[in-house]
This record gives structure tokens, C-alpha cells and sequence, in this order.
């Protein structure tokens, strides 16, 4: 008995090989790639979305836009076209979870300065006050690297429809004029497209890691394209 076995040993660890590739195959084609949703304002916390695209299920996305980066540069939806970015809305006077999104901004940033596929792009929510000379001291006090990430201004109510009804990512102040906005920690990842593949809170670091992972899977969606 024990000879019958010495004499199959080969055989039977060839089988045993052969069967964990076999299920190990099954499994990864059966296993579907982590996709990311696509975001549309009636997804959204209705406080972040303005009424006029509020129930909206389809088909939304990035309005184009005309707006001055800290070099006095005229950036337009053109500077993204088959680009992924990041955006969000800040101020260079805040004091609270300013900072703490911009840090968080310069660590993205170190990851993808070499990536071609990948930019950053953050809007002012106080233009009058965030001029171009004033996002250009800004830009040099934090790192910003220029050809990665713009730093923009420009026409006031063009900056809160943007965050309104494109990035669907600030509250509306209420009592404080028409074009009056309470900007959020939220950073919004756009796709090639110029739709809405996430929402990440910027004072957090899991959620930047999770940012961070969300910008590989769909760079992975692009190359199986």
C-alpha cells in the first residue's frame, strides 16, 4: 500500500497544483473590478445641490468655466479635457479646515506630480478678497507645484453655480445674498468625462488614502477601456 502511494505522490502533487490554478482562475474571473459610481445631484445631500438641478438622475456633469489661476492664467474646462482632478472650494484667510485641506492637497499632490493622468484644482470662494497676486503668495507659502494644481479666481456668481450645480459640493448661506455660500471640507474627484466619481472629506486622512485608492481604480477603468 504505502509503495502504491510513494508511486503516485508525483501525480497527486501535480493534480493538487493544477486544481488550486484552476480555482484560483474561477475565482478571479468571477471576482468583478471595484467600479466607481457615477454621481448625480439627486444622489447628493440636498443642501449641497441647487434647486434648479437638484433631481436631476442623469447625464450631469462639469460646467465649462473661464476662471485665472494664481499665475494670472486663463484655465478653462480645457486644461482637464481627458484629465482626472481633484477640486475643491477654499480661502486663503481661513483659519479652520483650510489648512488642514490644503496639507492634505500637498500630499496628493506628491503622489500624482508625476503622474500625467492626474491634476488638482481648487476655487476661491472669496474672489474679491483671493486676487491673482493672492493666490500666487499663497501658492509659494504652501508648494503648490504649478503644472500640477491651479489655484483659481474670477467672476464671483461663476464660482458658487460651479459649486452649486457642477461640484455639488458647498451649502448655500441663506441669509447672506444670492451668491452667497458656505464652502465645505468636501474634495470631489471628476473624471475624464467631467463627472462625479466621488465625495472625500479633506480633513481626514482615511478619506484621502480611500481619495487616493478611488484615483487608481478608475485610472484602472481608463486602461481597460
Amino acid at each position: 500500500m504505502l509503495q502504491f502511494f510513494k508511486k503516485f505522490k508525483t501525480l497527486g502533487m501535480v493534480l493538487l497544483f493544477l486544481s488550486i490554478i484552476i480555482i484560483y482562475s474561477i475565482y478571479t474571473l468571477l471576482k468583478p473590478d471595484p467600479e466607481l459610481p457615477i454621481f448625480q445631484p439627486d444622489m447628493v445631500n440636498a443642501e449641497l445641490v441647487d434647486s434648479t438641478v437638484q433631481y436631476v438622475r442623469k447625464y450631469h456633469k462639469i460646467a465649462d468655466f473661464e476662471l485665472l489661476n494664481q499665475n494670472g492664467e486663463t484655465i478653462t474646462q480645457d486644461f482637464y479635457k481627458d484629465k482626472i482632478y481633484v477640486a475643491d472650494f477654499f480661502f486663503t484667510t481661513c483659519v479652520t479646515i483650510c489648512p488642514i485641506m490644503t496639507d492634505h492637497m500637498l500630499k496628493i499632490q506628491e503622489q500624482i506630480k508625476n503622474d500625467p493622468e492626474v491634476f488638482l484644482l481648487s476655487h476661491t470662494v472669496i474672489p474679491k478678497a483671493d486676487s491673482v497676486p493672492q493666490l500666487k503668495k499663497y501658492a509659494l507659502e504652501k508648494g503648490v507645484i504649478d503644472a500640477k494644481w491651479n489655484l483659481v479666481t474670477g467672476d464671483k456668481k461663476q464660482i458658487y453655480d460651479l459649486a452649486r450645480k457642477s461640484y455639488l459640493a458647498t451649502k448655500n448661506q441663506g441669509d447672506a445674498g444670492p451668491y452667497d455660500m458656505i464652502h465645505t471640507e468636501n474634495f470631489v474627484l471628476v473624471d475624464k468625462k467631467r463627472q462625479i466619481r466621488g465625495f472625500y472629506d479633506g480633513t481626514e486622512p482615511d478619506a484621502i488614502e480611500k481619495l487616493m485608492e478611488d484615483i487608481k481604480i478608475l485610472k484602472a477603468e481608463y486602461a481597460d477601456e
